[in-house]
């Protein structure tokens, strides 16, 4: 087995920041009390609006503002946008972008018929996930 490291970094709504550092046998209960302690400390997750010169931080804006609990594809996002932002952008650009979002746990993706339907995963949310496996 191959040991694993997780790092996490957070900041509170009073600016205090956390960075929490996994080494080891990581395992899926401790990344979930990781979670409980974060739901204790009303920790939430901050999205990437400050930086506005990034593909993605645009991209998650997008999501955040206009998808911050419901399911949308990629196609939604690219309507949203043009119209957000007044500038072209190809759907395989915002394709990768959820995709990596997906790898990294910040939106569930499932398949149906031809194309991926997404949504934001919430704290709550990823303690149902984790508990479901």
């Amino acid at each position: 087995m191959t040991n694993k490291r997780i790092r996490i970094g957070m900041e509170d709504s009073d600016g205090a920041k956390y960075d929490i550092k996994l080494e080891g046998n990581v395992t899926r209960e401790k990344v979930l009390k990781i979670f409980e302690m974060m739901d204790l400390m009303n920790i939430e997750e901050q999205s990437e609006t400050t930086n506005m010169d990034s593909m993605g931080s645009k991209i998650w804006h997008i999501i955040d503002k206009f998808f911050p609990m419901g399911k949308f594809t990629s196609t939604n996002i690219l309507e949203k946008y043009e119209d957000e932002f007044n500038e072209p952008i190809k759907l395989s650009i915002i394709s990768t972008y959820l995709s990596r979002f997906s790898a990294k746990g910040r939106v569930n993706r499932t398949r149906t018929g031809r194309e991926w339907i997404y949504q934001t995963i919430k704290i709550g949310q990823k303690h149902e996930l984790f508990s479901k496996k």
